[in-house]
């Protein structure tokens, strides 16, 4: 089987760049989360966090604050009380961030209040209720139990106790809003509690959607995150740090006008030391709207796939990364995963504006020139840089092509983390789109990273992936499981791939029946080459690339 010189723009190609602007991130979910804290022997602050059950699909296994989104049926709880910090029309501190707008509704405020209370009692076991009289313990756990079974809603247990909920020892810690990673997201307000250790009533798991909790210390957590031992987001990290360094009452204007935790007009993401995620907004497939661009480094830095080609949002990465330039990064290079169109909209915008020389594997040296883009240098696997800093940041370089023959995959040993590029999606499955595309390559190049043993997987749609080998893991069978079903259909008697796709993806719109097409045409291409099917000819079929040109 040989194939001809390929199009110059292959079907994939095509359709990135057919798309327009991509709709706008998903509506945020209101929701709210409380930081039970207390002084330990020494005076220091200490928190109640909790870590999130692995196996649930939104940010399984991330440490977090006990809290959740908010329910239909919040609003309409018995609730007295305010939190300090919150005026009571809803309008907090100003944040002086146009991301930051904290005025709300009336009944949102009394519901979102109800929701951090209730959350807090269904993940943590405490109430905080206004009634003349205590609640046995034993029929707290009851209750809470009876509630997480869902044999009963919590309108009926503060009921059946004679209480209200009790907003008062609320301290307003300041409002975030899930970044446009994936499609769903939270608009999320902190709320400080004081919860001394003589209390008799502590807070407890019971394992489901939490699998741990414990107390801390706010310095120890941070430290835990500088050593890679946990993962959290933003948000956590922020209020770990904030308590840590200026206690709950002194650290409250950080908390609440969290201006430090922005680049510019964009939210500073560091889930990892050394790696800034800046997610930008590009032409790319659904359900993805954006493509993460990175920062990698800790004073020396690359910049890797500047990708909108949306001037506005070209303008707001550009000021990002010109704010993390005044607060000491060095800017040294500009690294592509490859060359698709959702991953290099930026490039020369960034070399000239920041002077910037670009590097990517050989391989892409001329989709990129076709695309008007020259390099000004080679990455190679095996590579490894060395970018100064404190501590150094060391990357190595690997070639995982597959999805196009000159991808690459960045690899910071020092905490397992793996740059993923297109190699994998939090969002959805890789296209492969012969020839540029080989799915033999994408299976060799899946297996080659999972030797590596990664812990945290980066990709460029989606957000951060815990479960690395989990994830590298399911890509790789669910390919193969496609291919024994193409190979299946093939010593049948079915040659038709249209009708292939019918078969394997009876779901499917028929507007990405195309790009199907290209994906069994990828597993019969590789069939061949193992030699477990004969006769596949490609030249001169619809599939052809050649056709695109006709």
């Amino acid at each position: 089987m040989s194939v001809d010189s390929p199009p110059q723009m292959p079907l994939y190609e095509q359709l990135l760049s057919s798309l327009g602007t991509p709709p706008g991130p998903p509506k945020l979910r209101p929701s709210a989360a409380v930081v039970p804290w207390r002084l330990d022997d020494h005076g220091d602050v200490e928190v109640y966090w909790v870590r999130r059950n692995p196996a649930l699909r939104f940010m399984g296994g991330w440490h977090a604050f006990p809290g959740g989104g908010l329910s239909r049926r919040d609003a309409a709880l018995p609730l007295r009380g305010a939190p300090r910090g919150m005026a009571p029309e809803g309008r907090s501190p100003a944040s002086g961030s146009a991301e930051i707008d904290q005025t709300l509704p009336q009944d949102l405020i009394d519901g979102l209040l109800a929701c951090a209370l209730r959350e807090l009692f269904e993940e943590t076991g405490l109430l905080l209720h206004c009634g003349a009289a205590t609640v046995d313990p034993g029929a707290l756990l009851e209750g809470r139990q009876s509630l997480l079974a869902k044999e009963v809603d919590f309108a009926a247990l503060l009921e059946r106790w004679q209480t209200e909920l009790d907003a008062g020892p609320l301290h307003y810690a300041g409002r975030w809003l899930t970044p446009p990673l994936a499609p769903m997201g939270f608009d999320n307000r902190f709320f400080l509690l004081h919860w001394p250790m003589d209390r008799a009533l502590q807070p407890t798991i019971l394992e489901g959607e939490l699998v741990h909790g414990e107390w801390i210390r706010a310095a120890d957590g941070v430290a835990c995150w500088r050593r890679s031992k946990v993962l959290m987001a933003p948000p956590i990290l922020h209020l770990l740090r904030a308590l840590a360094e200026d206690g709950p009452e002194t650290g409250l204007p950080r908390l609440q006008r969290p201006q430090e935790t922005f680049w510019g007009p964009m939210r500073h993401i560091e889930f990892r030391p050394g790696i800034h995620l800046l997610p930008v907004r590009t032409p790319t497939l659904p359900p993805a709207t954006h493509t993460n661009a990175f920062l990698l480094g800790h004073r020396d830095m690359v910049l890797v796939d500047p990708a909108t080609p949306f001037e506005d949002e070209q303008e707001r990465l550009l000021a990002a990364l010109q704010a993390a330039q005044q607060q000491g990064a060095r800017l040294r290079a500009i690294w592509l995963t490859h060359h698709h169109v959702d991953h290099i909209g930026a490039v020369e915008m960034m070399r000239r504006r920041l002077d910037l020389p670009v590097f990517a594997h050989a391989a892409s040296k001329a989709p990129l020139a076709r695309l008007g883009i020259h390099l000004d240098g080679e990455l190679r696997h095996g590579q490894r840089v060395v970018l100064d800093g404190d501590p150094p940041c060391v990357i190595a370089v690997h070639h995982t092509p597959g999805h196009t023959r000159g991808h690459l995959c960045f690899w910071l040993e020092e905490h397992g983390s793996l740059i993923a590029g297109d190699l994998i999606s939090a969002l959805s499955t890789i296209v492969i789109d012969p020839p540029e595309g080989d799915m033999g390559d994408y299976l060799a190049s899946l297996e080659a990273m999972m030797k590596l043993q990664p812990r945290l997987l980066f990709p460029s749609h989606g957000p951060v992936i815990l479960d690395a080998m989990g994830k590298l893991e399911e890509f790789h069978s669910h390919r193969l499981e496609r291919e024994r079903q193409v190979l299946s259909l093939w010593r049948g008697g079915e040659r038709d791939t249209a009708a292939m796709v019918r078969s394997i993806y009876p779901d499917l719109p028929p507007m990405v029946h195309g790009i199907a097409q290209r994906q069994v045409l990828a597993h019969l291409q590789h069939l061949a080459q193992l030699e477990e099917i004969e006769d596949f000819k490609l030249e001169g079929t619809e599939l052809d690339p050649r056709a695109a040109d006709r």
